[in-house]
C-alpha cells in the first residue's frame, strides 16, 4: 500500500478506552490506563466511556500528572430516529459513535451533548441525534464508531449505499474532524480476529479512499490486561444478572478487549497500514484542552432592572414557600 515507514511507540495513541465508568462494562482504572501509557512511551491517551464524562476530571489530572495529553472523549449513542423519539419497536437498539473534544468548545459542547442525552434522549442508554451533534459540532472530532456505529453496521449488513450517505452526511457537519474508525480486532493477524470486523474494515478502507475521509486505527479497550479477560466476564454477569455457568449469557470471551500494546498494533498494521496508525497520533496532537481546576466557580444569572441576584433568590424562596405551604 505505501513504502515502508519506520514506526515508534509515539506514533499510535489510543482513542478508544472505556475505564471503570463506563458502569458495568469498563474494567479499566484510570491510574492505571495513565500508568501504562506512559510507561509504554505513547504521547497521549482518549477517554471514551459510555454515554457519560464522569470521569474526565481524573483522567484529566492523572495525565498531566504524568505529562501525557489527555483526550477527553465520550462513546455517545445515537437514536435511530430523534433523541426524544420512544417506542419500543424503533427506539430501543441505538447506534455508537466516538467523539473526542478538539478543544475548550469542543469539551464544552461534550458537555452539553451528554446532559440533553440523559436529561432528555434517556430510552435504554442515553441518547443524541443528528440534529443535536450538528448543534454541539464545534470543536468536536468523530470516529465513525466500533461495528455497532452507524456506519458499521450498515457495513456489516451489506447496505453499503447506505452506510456511504451516513458517512457523507457526517463529513458534511464535521468536515476533516471525521474520521472512518478501523478497529483492530479485524486484522487477520490478531488472535482474537473477529471475522465480521474484518470484512467491515475492508470496506472502511475503501470507503475511506472513496470519499476522502482520514482512516483511523483504534483498539476499543474494556480492560487494561488481557489477564484481565475473566473479571470483565464477572463483570458482564452483574450487568446482566447472570451466572458464568449460564450457556447462553452474555459473553465477550471471544474477543480480546485489553489495551494493547503499541509493538502489537504497530507488528499487526505498521507493515502495510502505517498511515492508520500515524493518524491516531495526529488526532492526538490536534487534541488541547485546558481545564481550569482549583477555582470556585459560581454561576451567573440574568436579573431584571432593579434587581439583584440575592434579591432574585430570596423572591424565589417566598414563591416557592408560599406556594408549597
Amino acid at each position: 500500500m505505501s513504502a515502508k515507514v519506520e514506526l515508534k511507540n509515539s506514533d499510535f495513541v489510543h482513542l478508544h478506552n472505556h475505564t471503570q465508568y463506563s458502569l458495568l462494562d469498563g474494567l479499566t482504572k484510570v491510574p492505571a490506563l495513565v500508568d501504562y501509557v506512559s510507561e509504554q512511551g505513547m504521547p497521549g491517551v482518549a477517554i471514551t466511556d459510555h454515554g457519560t464524562m464522569s470521569g474526565v476530571i481524573e483522567f484529566y489530572t492523572k495525565c498531566k500528572d504524568k505529562g501525557l495529553n489527555p483526550i477527553i472523549g465520550m462513546e455517545t449513542y445515537v437514536a435511530p430516529r430523534k433523541h426524544t423519539d420512544k417506542e419500543a419497536g424503533k427506539d430501543k437498539t441505538p447506534y455508537h459513535l466516538t467523539l473526542l473534544a478538539m478543544n475548550n468548545k469542543g469539551y464544552q459542547n461534550l458537555m452539553q451533548l451528554s446532559s440533553i442525552a440523559n436529561l432528555e434522549g434517556y430510552y435504554y442508554k442515553p441518547r443524541v441525534d443528528h440534529q443535536l451533534l450538528e448543534k454541539y459540532s464545534e470543536g468536536v472530532i468523530v470516529l465513525s464508531g466500533c461495528i455497532g456505529g452507524e456506519v458499521g453496521d450498515n457495513l456489516r449488513k451489506d447496505q453499503d449505499d447506505k452506510a456511504k450517505e451516513i458517512a457523507k452526511w457526517y463529513k458534511s457537519v464535521f468536515k476533516d474532524r471525521y474520521y472512518l474508525e478501523v478497529q483492530d480486532h479485524g486484522h487477520p493477524d490478531h488472535p482474537y480476529n473477529w471475522t465480521e470486523q474484518q470484512k467491515v474494515n475492508k470496506k472502511l478502507l475503501t470507503l475511506a479512499e472513496e470519499l476522502s475521509i482520514k482512516p483511523v486505527l483504534t483498539s476499543d479497550a474494556h480492560y487494561l490486561k488481557h489477564s484481565d479477560q475473566q473479571a470483565h466476564e464477572i463483570l458482564l454477569c452483574v450487568q446482566t444478572g447472570a451466572f458464568l455457568s449460564d450457556e447462553k449469557r452474555m459473553s465477550l470471551v471471544d474477543f480480546d478487549l485489553h489495551v494493547a500494546s503499541p509493538e502489537e498494533i504497530i507488528g499487526r498494521w505498521g507493515k502495510e497500514y502505517p498511515q492508520l496508525i500515524k493518524n491516531s497520533r495526529a488526532i492526538n496532537d490536534r487534541c488541547n484542552v485546558e481545564i481550569e481546576l482549583g477555582k470556585i466557580l459560581i454561576p451567573k444569572f440574568t436579573v431584571g432592572k432593579g434587581e439583584t441576584e440575592k434579591s432574585l433568590l430570596h423572591k424565589m424562596v417566598y414563591r416557592g414557600l408560599a406556594w408549597r405551604y
